[in-house]
C-alpha cells in the first residue's frame, strides 16, 4: 500500500514539476479532444495512468476512433461529410485528406519562437517536411510520427520490410543461411513435411500473404528487394545513373520468376487460397497463434502478434527478418542494363512524411494541442511516453537508463500497455527517436529496446541461444547494415494525387491478377503472365513516367 502510494505521490510530483507557463498561469478549461486513427486498435483502460498524468497537466482527455474496416472508404466518408476529429491520423492514405482541406497548416502555429522545440524537431529535414500549396506558399500538415531521428543510426533488428521466417525452423534446420528464394521455401518444405502441425494438432501454414486494402504491399512489394534495392514503393529506382532512372517493377520480366515461384509453392500446399481474401485481423490471429511459418511483411505490421507470442512465452514461433535477394540464375537475361544484385534491405534514416497527426479544420483549439506538443517534446515528457515511471517501470544506475527483466517483459504485454503506455496517442505524435544527445541522460536511447544493456542483457534465453548459434550479437545482422539514404527519400512518400486515376488502376489490376496466377495451373502460367503484362502496361507506364519526373522533382527540392 505504502509502494502505491509512493508512486502516485512520484507522479503527481513529476507533474507539477513539468508544468510550463503556458499551461500553469491559468486554470484550463478541461476538453475532450476527438480522435482517429487509421489503423486497427484499442482503446486505453479507464485507468492508464499515463492518459492520467496528460489529463491532470494537460486538461486533456482523449475519445479513440480506430479503424474498422476498409481505409480508404471510411475515409471518403468522412470526407463527403466534413466529419472531421480534432486529431486526425489518415495512415497510408493521408494524402487523401490533406487533398480534401481537412487539416490545417501547422506552420500558422510551429515557428522558432514560439515552439522551439518543435521547430528545433523539424528543422533538419523542412526541405523534405515543408511542401507549397497551389498559391505557392509554404505549408506543413503533419509532423512525422516517426523517423526524426538524433545521433547515428540504430539498428538492432529489422523494422520494415523483410522475407520473415520463424526462429524455430531455422533452429530445426541446424541455423542455415538463407539468402535466396529457392532456400528460403526449400528449409520451410522441409520442416513442414516433418512437422505438419503444431503440438497442440494446428495445422501449419507455409507462407502466408496478406492482400487487404493499403497492406497489399505483402504481395507487391518483394521484387524491388530481391533485385536489392530498400523501400521505394511500387517503382525500382537505379540511383547509379545520373537521372535516377526510375520504373514499375511489377510489370517487368525480373518480376515474373518471383510470382512463378509463388504458384510452384501454392500447388505444393504452402499457400492457402484463403490468404488472398483474409482480413488483417485474420492475419494477426493467425500470425498469434504461432502457425504461419513465413511471410512477406513490414515488422511493425505484426507488431501486435509478436507482442502476442512474447507474452505467451513462444520465443520460437516469433520471427527472423531474412533479406531475401533473387539468385542471378533467376534473372539471368532480363536484369535492366548494368544492373548488379546486392542485398539492401535497410535504408538510411528517414522522416515519416505526411504519417501522423494532423489538426483538423474542425478543431476548436489547435494552438493548444500544438503547446502540448511543444512541452511533450521535452526530454522529461519523452521519458514518461518511451520508459514510464523511473522506480516503477525502468531505475536508473550510474547515469544509465535500465530495466529488470521484469520491468522489460511488462512493456511487451498488451494488457499491461493498455493500463500503463499511450500507445494510441504517442504513436502518431511528433517524438524523439535515436540517441538523447542532452540533459542527464545523455548518451542513452529514447526507445527501450534500442538500448545497448537490453538489448544484450534482457533477450530472452531462447533468442540469446539462437544468436549464439549464428555468431551473431543482434538480429539486424541477418542482413546487410543500412545504406546511405537516397537524396529523394524513399519514392513511397510521394503524392500520387497528380495520377490517381491511373495509379488506382494500376494498383486494382495487380490485386485482382497477382492472386490469379499464383493458383492458375502451372501449365498456363506463361499465357496469364503475358496477359497480364498486356492488361497493366497502359497504367504502369503512366504511374511510371510520373514517378520518374517526381524523383527528380525531390532529388532537385532536396539538393537545392
Amino acid at each position: 500500500m505504502m509502494r502505491k502510494l509512493l508512486s502516485v505521490l512520484l507522479m503527481l510530483a513529476l507533474v507539477i514539476a513539468l508544468v510550463p507557463a503556458a499551461f500553469a498561469d491559468e486554470a484550463l478549461e478541461p476538453i475532450t479532444l476527438t480522435v482517429f486513427r487509421g489503423d486497427p486498435g484499442e482503446a486505453p483502460a479507464e485507468d492508464n495512468k499515463i492518459y492520467k498524468l496528460i489529463e491532470e497537466k494537460f486538461g486533456v482527455k482523449f475519445d479513440f476512433e480506430f479503424l474498422v474496416g476498409d481505409l480508404d472508404e471510411k475515409l471518403g466518408l468522412m470526407i463527403s461529410g466534413e466529419d472531421y476529429p480534432d486529431l486526425f491520423d489518415g495512415g497510408n492514405s493521408a494524402d487523401k485528406i490533406i487533398q480534401a482541406g481537412a487539416l490545417i497548416n501547422l506552420l500558422d502555429y510551429v515557428n522558432p519562437e514560439d515552439t522551439p522545440r518543435l521547430w528545433a524537431h523539424i528543422e533538419p529535414q523542412k526541405a523534405r517536411l515543408i511542401e507549397k500549396d497551389e498559391d505557392g506558399n509554404d505549408v506543413l500538415y503533419i509532423i512525422p510520427n516517426y523517423g526524426l531521428t538524433d545521433g547515428p543510426q540504430i539498428a538492432n533488428e529489422v523494422g520494415g520490410p523483410a522475407f520473415f521466417i520463424q526462429k524455430q525452423v531455422l533452429a530445426w534446420a541446424g541455423y542455415p543461411q538463407i539468402h535466396t528464394l529457392d532456400e528460403y521455401f526449400d528449409v520451410i518444405e522441409k520442416f513442414l513435411e516433418a512437422n505438419p502441425t503444431n503440438a497442440d494438432g494446428q495445422p501449419y501454414t507455409g507462407f502466408a500473404i496478406l492482400c487487404e486494402d493499403w497492406r497489399h504491399f505483402c504481395l507487391i512489394n518483394p521484387v524491388q528487394h530481391l533485385m536489392g534495392r530498400p523501400n521505394d514503393g511500387e517503382v525500382l529506382i537505379d540511383v547509379s545513373t545520373d537521372d535516377f532512372h526510375t520504373e514499375t517493377f511489377i510489370d517487368k520480366p525480373y518480376a515474373k520468376p518471383y510470382y512463378q515461384k509463388l504458384n510452384e509453392e501454392y500447388h505444393k500446399g504452402l499457400i492457402s487460397a484463403d490468404t488472398f481474401v483474409m482480413s488483417y485481423d485474420q492475419y494477426i490471429a493467425d500470425l498469434s497463434n504461432g502457425t504461419v511459418l513465413g511471410m512477406f511483411d513490414q515488422a511493425w505490421d505484426f507488431g501486435n502478434a509478436t507482442a502476442a507470442l512474447r507474452t505467451a512465452g513462444k520465443d520460437e514461433n516469433t520471427y527472423v527478418a531474412l533479406g531475401l535477394i533473387y539468385d542471378e540464375d533467376d534473372v539471368e537475361g532480363v536484369l535492366p542494363e548494368g544492373w548488379t544484385i546486392e542485398e539492401h534491405y535497410l535504408n538510411g534514416s528517414l522522416p515519416n512524411v505526411r504519417r501522423g497527426f494532423g489538426i483538423s479544420v474542425n478543431c476548436e483549439c489547435p494552438e493548444r494541442i500544438v503547446a502540448m506538443w511543444e512541452e511533450m517534446l521535452s526530454n522529461e515528457w519523452q521519458l514518461i511516453f518511451n520508459w514510464g515511471i523511473e522506480g516503477e517501470d525502468y531505475y536508473v544506475e550510474d547515469g544509465r537508463l535500465l530495466m529488470t527483466e521484469e520491468q522489460y517483459k511488462q512493456t511487451q504485454d498488451q494488457e499491461w500497455q493498455k493500463h500503463n503506455k499511450a500507445r494510441a496517442f504517442f504513436e502518431s505524435s511528433p517524438k524523439k527517436q535515436g540517441w538523447i544527445l542532452d540533459g542527464e541522460y545523455e548518451g542513452n536511447c529514447w526507445e527501450p529496446g534500442n538500448q545497448p544493456e537490453i538489448v544484450k542483457g534482457l533477450m530472452t534465453e531462447y533468442d540469446q541461444k539462437f544468436l549464439e548459434a549464428y555468431g551473431y550479437s543482434k538480429f539486424a545482422d541477418f542482413v546487410n547494415p543500412p545504406i546511405e539514404l537516397a537524396p529523394y527519400g524513399e519514392a513511397w512518400q510521394i503524392d500520387y494525387t497528380p495520377v490517381n486515376v491511373d495509379h488506382t488502376e494500376f494498383l486494382q489490376i495487380q490485386d485482382k491478377r497477382l492472386p490469379e496466377l499464383i493458383m492458375c495451373d502451372p501449365a498456363d502460367f506463361d499465357a496469364k503472365w503475358d496477359a497480364f503484362v498486356e492488361e497493366i502496361t497502359p497504367s504502369a507506364t503512366a504511374f511510371g513516367d510520373f514517378m520518374q519526373q517526381a524523383v527528380l522533382e525531390e532529388v532537385a527540392k532536396v539538393l537545392g
